[in-house]
């Protein structure tokens, strides 16, 4: 045998020795808390529509959309953050359902509020897309192009109603320059100066969107790449960044999470609020469909997946799989 001596003086490898020695000596851990549950609320529907492209997600009804909110409570999720899916017909150029007290996404607030109170922080997608019969997250020009004004006085009115419904914090997504600060004037004047906003910093045009639109049942006409961010860009989130903590942003978020790391980092490193991230529909559905194949370990992955996004910097994640990762990192 050949003699090395000292060789190698150090070894990394005790620090690995057993699963409690390499609990022990994490430098990152994922909890409950760390996690925000999004679901979809679904007019006209009396059982629970499942999606097609995201096995295990549904569109509620309002009683299964409290259930959901009692189970994410029960496993220690944070929050949950809702969207509205309207009827077709209810959908119009302006979103009206958007704004209308009585619309889904309002109703599933107050629903979800009356049924676990402060016991989950409870947030609202603030965007229009869900809502115009064009699917684009704002009002449209005659010539088809997103008016950003005129779309900031729509997002305004949804805050108020939002908040007036529930909502303890509001989720702008639609990234309209100065979304922030028309969002914030709207709630302070109307007596919601308590309700938070997690604003939509960075919020890129990628393709991992696909499964979130048939939940949302989206009638999108052409893309949004004149308002979300190009993929290959970095600074120009890092702009997006200041400007929305300047307007009164309470936290930020990165969205999508995975492919979007990098970008992640930077943000976390930059700020001293709070930073989410998305991990989104088609984040999900790749995971999902690969484990279906038998291509992956699916537990496994899901763990592996969320905290990578956690290592990156993300204080709360927004994930699919929240109730039922908190379920199992409370055993």
């Amino acid at each position: 045998m050949t003699d090395y001596g000292n060789f190698p003086g150090s070894r990394p490898r005790r620090l690995r020795t057993t699963p409690v020695m390499r609990r022990m000596v994490a430098e990152t851990r994922l909890d409950p808390a760390n996690l925000i549950l999004p679901a979809f609320v679904r007019e006209g529907i009396d059982a629970p529509v499942a999606i097609s492209a995201m096995p295990g997600v549904q569109q509620h009804t309002l009683d299964t959309l409290r259930k959901a909110a009692v189970d994410a409570v029960a496993a220690g999720v944070s929050g949950i953050m809702l969207f509205g899916v309207p009827l077709d017909e209810k959908k119009d150029a302006r979103g009206t359902a958007g704004t209308d007290p009585e619309g889904i996404l309002q109703v599933g607030l107050r629903a979800v509020r009356e049924e676990v109170g402060d016991d989950l922080v409870i947030m609202s997608d603030l965007c229009l897309d869900e809502y115009t019969d064009h699917g684009h997250c704002g009002v449209l020009t005659e010539d088809g192009r997103v008016d950003n004004d005129a779309t900031l006085e729509r997002y305004a009115e949804m805050a108020q109603v939002q908040a007036d419904a529930g909502a303890h914090v509001v989720g702008p997504s639609g990234m309209m320059d100065g979304q922030v600060g028309v969002i914030r004037d709207a709630l302070d004047q109307t007596g919601h100066e308590d309700v938070s906003i997690l604003a939509y910093t960075a919020k890129y045009s990628s393709a991992f969107y696909g499964p979130f639109r048939e939940a949302v049942g989206s009638s999108l006409q052409g893309d949004r790449k004149t308002y979300q961010q190009d993929p290959a860009n970095i600074r120009e989130s890092l702009r997006e960044l200041a400007l929305d903590l300047e307007e009164g942003a309470d936290m930020v978020m990165v969205k999508p999470a995975g492919p979007y790391l990098d970008i992640l980092a930077k943000v976390a490193d930059a700020v001293d609020v709070p930073v989410a991230a998305y991990q989104i529909s088609g984040e999900y559905a790749m995971i999902e469909a690969a484990a279906e194949k038998g291509w992956i370990d699916r537990d496994a992955a899901i763990l592996e997946s969320l905290t990578g996004i956690r290592r990156a910097g993300a204080r709360m994640i927004l994930t699919y799989w929240a109730t039922e990762v908190a379920q199992k990192l409370g055993r």
